[in-house]
């Protein structure tokens, strides 16, 4: 239950998911002093899917991520991993720490047979459709071959959520020449792959067009990526947002303007998920909104269903076992 809000912003977002996502159950772990008078005044009916695991520690973001597996196992973000491996919960979702909740995550859950790191992948929004980036920040560098695995990770996740799953490797150009070796190295290993549906480069202008279902990058390339493109997401709905109250208008009264600004708002797509693990989880920004949090949460319900995990090591056995 941590983050920039704590839980003064997780619990109530908790509480927004599972009024909207009937089949939810979750466990709140975290100090229960601090959770439990949040939740004394809510329904019966939501109350009855909620339980509490007391956890006295929490890792801040300060904290040293090389320190939590020695410090850390009484904390609230160990012991949610805990359960996941322990088969208790079937996801878990932090707005924690992210090199702790790497560091914990692999060493717990481990990652899957074939996968050499786990990614984060975002969904990120386009003209026609969405689609999925990673890495977006674990991994700031990457060989060809762990280029070539995010690969099928994000295309058996795309597959499973949307049905669809072009691949494209992000670049500098659309020339084979160009970019770095380890880019060049992993479009010929991606080529190569009959089970992937690869189309080639694309540059980071057309990341937004809704043409591929998967980007890869490395987690350095993929975290700016992400984080300039919420910034200018910001940017466009203070725009939207300024030049309605200088009419006197309201944003909400122009029914486009509201759309555009719902659409691009980076908040309805926040939830990294860490893929390549032998379980599920999915890590928020720090300083997601109640209805961010909320939306990571919901996030984790829809790969909960499509037994993302599974699927992935089903795919890489599969690659490995013909290639």
């Amino acid at each position: 239950m941590g983050g920039d809000g704590g839980v003064a912003l997780t619990i109530p977002a908790a509480l927004y998911a599972l009024e909207r996502t009937h089949e939810l159950f979750l466990h709140l772990v975290g100090n229960s002093a601090q959770i439990e008078p949040l939740l004394s005044e809510i329904p019966d009916s939501l109350a009855a899917r909620l339980v509490i695991v007391h956890a006295e520690h929490r890792i801040d973001g300060v904290d040293a991520p090389g320190s939590v597996l020695r410090n850390g196992k009484e904390s609230s973000m160990y012991r949610a991993v805990e359960l996941v491996k322990e088969g208790e919960v079937q996801a878990m979702v932090s707005a924690g720490n992210t090199g702790a909740l790497l560091m914990i995550g692999r060493h717990l859950l481990k990652t899957i047979s074939g996968i050499q790191k786990p990614a984060l992948v975002a969904a990120i929004p386009g003209v026609t459709q969405g689609s999925y980036l990673l890495d977006v920040g674990a991994n700031p560098k990457c060989n060809s071959q762990q280029l070539f695995e995010f690969a099928v990770m994000g295309s058996v996740l795309a597959a499973s959520i949307s049905g669809s799953a072009k691949v494209a490797l992000l670049n500098i150009g659309s020339e084979d020449y160009k970019g770095t070796l380890e880019v060049r190295d992993a479009s010929l290993l991606m080529e190569r792959c009959e089970q992937l549906d690869f189309v080639g480069f694309v540059e980071p202008s057309q990341v937004f067009d809704g043409e591929v279902d998967v980007v890869i990058c490395d987690g350095f390339v993929g975290n700016v990526m992400i984080k300039s493109a919420a910034g200018v997401a910001n940017v466009v709905n203070g725009l939207l947002a300024a030049q309605y109250n200088a009419s006197s208008l309201e944003l909400k009264d122009n029914a486009s303007a509201a759309r555009l600004s719902k659409a691009i708002n980076p908040q309805r797509f926040n939830g990294a998920t860490l893929l390549g693990l032998q379980g599920s989880i999915i890590k928020s920004h720090g300083n997601a909104t109640m209805e961010g949090f909320a939306c990571a949460i919901i996030r984790a319900v829809r790969e909960v269903e499509s037994v993302v995990p599974k699927l992935i090591a089903e795919k890489v056995a599969a690659i490995i076992k013909v290639n």
